[in-house]
């Protein structure tokens, strides 16, 4: 296969707001010897793509500056020391960087196939949430049996994700909406019950059924103080995001009293090895229930990729249902 010198991507035209999105062009990127080069037929739109652009998530070290961290598409070239994956393989992957655009380079250990069932646009949104919500509630955890799941943010990326995942682990499932639409969205996800936090109160309601075993935050803010409130004795707090701000001011007795553990973790800056441990346990254990119908992509809209400042205006505007991806047309 010919591949070009070339290629086009988007880049950020210094830091701010999506009109710093513009199209660009960038050298063709080369494999290195664990890497595969894939040709992108989509990549996901994720909240740390919105901080960056913002100036305040930089890239780690010797990843590409382009936004862009999943992709789906076709192998086009193979490094020398992998085996697995051959030119012509669809897959989905999770990368450091480099999504906007027409090719990128992905370390071969932390690529996927896609799921059976799952259309291969739709594939792009998967890997970014499925990796974060798994390696932060399930891998390496032990999960309490039909235990509360109290999850903030049900209609987003992560939120769409992590009901999903909830349901099929067996967990109850309990979610913080903003309008009756997205609360419907939530259920037919596999939501337990869904919280409108305009006028219902998630802190009252998850205390009423027990109390959370588990509880996944993307606002931070005022919902630190009030998820240790809803929690149960020996629960985790997961903290993802801080929508609402990271500084707070804080009674920590209820955490010791309650023996609670509080933990976070953002994907990008693990170790590879760890992202290649999660990468083998979704494919053994989370893509075969896809084809089971236990779980499914939740695409919201589709924008080319030149478009990528209005896919970015739609996600700021938080209205989604699901994931917002990004298309080659090509």
């Amino acid at each position: 296969m010919m591949l070009p010198d070339q290629m086009n991507c988007v880049e950020m035209d210094g830091v701010g707001g999506p009109e710093v999105l513009i199209s660009g062009s960038r050298p063709f990127p080369v494999p290195t010897a664990d890497e595969v080069l894939v040709r992108v037929i989509a990549a996901g739109v994720n909240g740390p793509d919105l901080v960056q652009r913002r100036g305040h998530y930089p890239p780690p070290e010797g990843a590409s500056d382009l936004l862009g961290l999943e992709v789906s598409g076709e192998v086009v070239a193979v490094g020398a020391d992998q085996t697995r994956w051959q030119v012509g393989d669809k897959v989905c992957a999770l990368t450091n960087g480099g999504g906007y655009a027409d090719y990128v380079s992905v370390l071969a250990d932390h690529c996927l196939p896609i799921p059976e069932g799952v259309d291969d646009v739709d594939a792009a949104g998967l890997p970014e949430t499925f990796f974060t919500v798994w390696s932060n509630v399930f891998f390496g955890h032990t999960v309490p049996e039909d235990g509360i799941f109290l999850i903030h943010g049900g209609s987003g990326g992560i939120g769409s994700t992590a009901i999903q995942l909830g349901a099929a682990m067996g967990l109850k499932t309990f979610t913080t909406v903003g309008s009756r639409r997205a609360a419907e969205f939530a259920k037919s996800l596999g939501a337990t019950q869904t919280i409108n936090y305009h006028n219902e109160d998630f802190v009252e309601l998850t205390r009423e059924a027990g109390g959370a075993d588990i509880i996944l935050d993307i606002i931070g803010g005022v919902y630190v103080a009030r998820n240790i409130k809803a929690a149960r004795h020996d629960a985790r707090i997961i903290q993802l995001a801080f929508n609402l701000g990271s500084k707070v001011e804080l009674n920590l007795m209820p955490v010791m009293l309650k023996r609670l553990t509080y933990t976070g973790a953002t994907l990008r800056s693990r170790p590879d090895s760890f992202k290649t441990d999660v990468a083998r346990e979704l494919e053994k254990t989370v893509w075969p229930l896809f084809a089971k119908g236990h779980l499914r992509s939740v695409t919201h809209a589709s924008f080319p990729m030149s478009e990528a400042a209005d896919a970015h205006r739609m996600m700021e505007g938080g209205a989604h249902h699901g994931k917002i991806l990004l298309t080659n047309t090509a």
